[in-house]
């Protein structure tokens, strides 16, 4: 316990969350081994110091330490920063260059934002890892480093291997020790205590008296979500003791200097964590069931209109009764297959059947006019719709239980075929 707050004191690192201190320990025990290390999290939580943490506690810690930041250098020039370069080599090389894994030779390499590199230079990355072997860029002569590597992250790698941006096998190589560091709306016994140092630091240095926080204030600093972490934390602590008059902050003055956070519908959200959420496209295949069992119930309703007396005002129809579809298959004659309009009242002109229910498309021969009546399941649908809705005076609750839908469907019916009811 002693050796862990010398630790936070040493690296500059505030917290006591369990989360915090396991974190530390396992870059502590890893530190003595050459076992390249992955350290995910979201932006903000403070990924920095565990590469220098582990830099520190291995018998490397008297060779370079080097932070490279993948995502800040442009993907022409990444590989001659990391490789090196010769002379002549390309446009601008007028001489030629070391790059970090020849300098870092002997040393700890922290590899920042790792899942923004090209995929041409995670095929030069990986074979470092393996064999230690590395070219110069526009050179044939191949090279030996001797250079442990700590690599970290904000995005979720095992989402940019199934996009095909980030090498599965790179991912294995990486992530031999993976450490995660938890997000501040995770840690929020560690909230008052980093806001407190950051408000002191910034009074003390600009010689201003510092903050203090309401219980309610603090109970909305604490319960806040942070999204941008302990960077945003502080930027929101330096804001308040320098813009703010009054010593003394309330919640409704610090509400001013938290901005909304809004939740994202589907949750695509990139969590490292073992929660069970739902994936997106898991809700894809769960809206699409609720659609087709909706269009089932449709199909059924409409098929049950037909059957009984089309000229009836109301359509007599009980959600509870079982409907059967004629039975398939109904073979035509030559006479009928040329006439669709035969002598008898109701033909089965088409049949489709598929996993869950027999639909039949009916054509009916019309006495009066000779015409076929048009039988289009749309139009048949809006009439009944509009037929159940009036039969309830408006209420469109009772309309779709009269129809045996649910309320929503009913909803996205209306809307769907513009109904004025």
């Amino acid at each position: 316990m002693e050796e862990l707050y010398l630790i936070k004191q040493r690296f500059g690192i505030i917290g006591n969350s369990p989360y915090l201190n396991h974190a530390i320990e396992v870059a502590v025990q890893v530190a003595p081994t050459d076992l390249t290390v992955l350290i995910i999290g979201e932006s903000g939580t403070g990924k920095e110091f565990f590469p220098k943490i582990i830099h520190s506690y291995s018998a490397r810690k008297h060779g370079p330490y080097i932070a490279v930041n993948c995502g800040a250098i442009p993907e022409g020039t990444i590989d001659s920063e990391l490789f090196g370069h010769e002379k002549g080599s390309f446009t601008g090389a007028i001489d030629s260059r070391k790059g970090y894994f020849e300098v870092a030779n002997g040393g700890t390499i922290f590899l920042d934002e790792v899942g923004d590199l090209p995929l041409s230079t995670q095929v030069r990355l990986l074979r470092v890892l393996e064999t230690g072997e590395f070219m110069r860029v526009g050179s044939s002569k191949v090279m030996k480093t001797d250079v442990r590597v700590v690599a970290a992250t904000n995005a979720n790698l095992q989402d940019a291997i199934a996009k095909g941006k980030f090498r599965e096998d790179l991912f294995y190589r990486l992530s031999t020790i993976p450490i995660y560091i938890r997000p501040l709306r995770e840690r929020k016994e560690d909230i008052s205590l980093l806001f407190q140092k950051f408000s002191t630091d910034i009074a003390e240095k600009y010689h201003v008296p510092p903050i203090k926080l309401t219980n309610d204030a603090m109970d909305m600093l604490i319960n806040y979500k942070w999204p941008g972490n302990i960077r945003q934390l502080k930027n929101v602590a330096e804001q308040m003791t320098i813009i703010e008059k009054s010593r003394d902050i309330d919640a409704h003055t610090l509400q001013k200097y938290l901005p909304e956070v809004k939740p994202n519908l589907p949750v695509l959200f990139s969590d490292f964590s073992d929660a069970d959420n739902l994936n997106e496209r898991e809700l894809i295949y769960k809206y699409l069931i609720d659609m087709r069992r909706d269009l089932n119930e449709i199909k059924k309703i409409v098929f049950q209109f037909i059957l009984n007396n089309k000229n009836s005002e109301e359509a007599p129809y009980t959600a509870n009764k079982e409907i059967t579809p004629p039975p398939l298959p109904i073979k035509l004659s030559d006479q009928q297959i040329h006439n669709p309009i035969h002598d008898s009242n109701t033909i089965i002109a088409n049949s489709k059947k598929d996993d869950d229910t027999d639909v039949v498309y009916l054509l009916e021969n019309d006495k009066n006019n000779g015409n076929v009546e048009s039988l289009s399941l749309e139009e048949k649908e809006k009439e009944l719709i509009i037929k159940a809705i009036q039969k309830h005076n408006g209420k469109r609750k009772l309309a779709a239980e009269e129809l045996g839908i649910s309320e929503r469907t009913l909803y996205r019916k209306i809307k769907e075929y513009n109904l004025d009811v």
